[in-house]
């Protein structure tokens, strides 16, 4: 019978005061291709996952110092991973509590690796399906950027991280220059194509710490954390020749030029966070009343015009 293949990448920490069987099953779980660490406690775990992020963690219950119920809590209290709890004492232990505790699952001791393995690869396909479903959830479908409601939970944190450790915070908005006209023209097919493609372009155009939102219809907002003005009309500039540089060709027609004009707002300390949001927005209108296709920032000392 042909072995199931693990997820490529899929790592585990495997925790066990025995050596014997902490190196058994490092052993077989690597042979069947997945990358592992292994503790013999719940304080080496710990600060394993410190320097090693994973996606399963296999740990005993009956460890000396801290047992495997209190690190299965400590865990599900600091990371997103997944926990397979084993014991060889059937009877002190139920299913239910540590299903409680925040385990993904539960086996006895001797553990036949087969079955672990099985159940491991269960325990990560629906892993995987959920990461699946949560991105679905704050990813707009048409321009594959995160979408408005996930905007501002992300921007909430951003903010909270620029004022507990002093760092500089910027925020673009960009709007579709005449995108009605298009879409009057053109229909909503194409004006559906155009924003597909300046989702592309954006999303090519950041830096990993950047991360790009459909804001709503035409409308694109940009977090740029740990970044001043200056260097986010680095990133402005960027996306706006990048955008004026693409040709679409609507029908089959001639090939047409689009635009963006954009507004960057510099985080000011403590501020609110819908200010921040409507200083971007003012600065981005500014751009529309100053001709398009161009960018205006405003920093965090001044006050956008009446």
């Amino acid at each position: 019978m042909k072995k199931p293949q693990p997820r490529i990448n899929s790592r585990i920490l495997i925790v066990d005061d025995d050596d014997t069987i902490r190196v058994l099953m490092n052993e077989f779980m690597t042979t069947l291709g997945y990358q592992c660490y292994t503790a013999s406690g719940g304080l080496e775990a710990l600060d394993i996952l410190q320097n090693h992020p994973v996606d399963v963690v296999i740990t005993d219950i009956i460890m000396p110092g801290m047992d495997g119920l209190e690190l299965t809590q400590q865990i599900k209290e600091q990371y997103d991973y997944e926990i397979i709890v084993m014991t060889g004492f059937a009877g002190e232990y139920s299913y239910e509590e540590v299903i409680h505790r925040g385990a993904s699952d539960f086996v006895f001791k001797p553990v036949r690796y087969e079955e672990l393995h099985l159940r491991l690869q269960r325990v990560l396909r629906e892993r995987s399906m959920r990461e699946k479903l949560e991105r679905l959830a704050i990813t707009d479908d048409l321009t594959k950027l995160f979408n408005a409601r996930h905007f501002y939970k992300r921007l909430t944190a951003e903010v909270d991280r620029a004022n507990r450790y002093e760092h500089p915070l910027a925020l673009l908005m960009l709007d579709i220059d005449y995108f009605k006209v298009y879409n009057d023209t053109y229909g909503h097919l194409e004006g559906n194509a155009v924003l597909a493609r300046l989702g592309q372009i954006i999303r090519n155009g950041l830096r990993r710490l950047d991360s790009a939102y459909r804001y709503g219809g035409e409308e694109f907002t940009v977090i740029l954390p740990e970044t001043d003005g200056t260097n986010a009309r680095h990133v402005a500039r960027r996306l706006l020749e990048a955008i004026g540089n693409e040709i679409f060709f609507p029908s089959g027609g001639e090939g047409i030029g689009i635009t963006v004009s954009i507004g960057i707002a510099q985080y000011r300390p403590e501020e609110n966070m819908e200010a921040f949001i409507k200083r971007a927005d003012m600065a981005m209108y500014e751009s529309k009343k100053q001709g398009r296709n161009r960018i205006t920032f405003f920093d965090a000392d001044a006050d956008p015009p009446n």
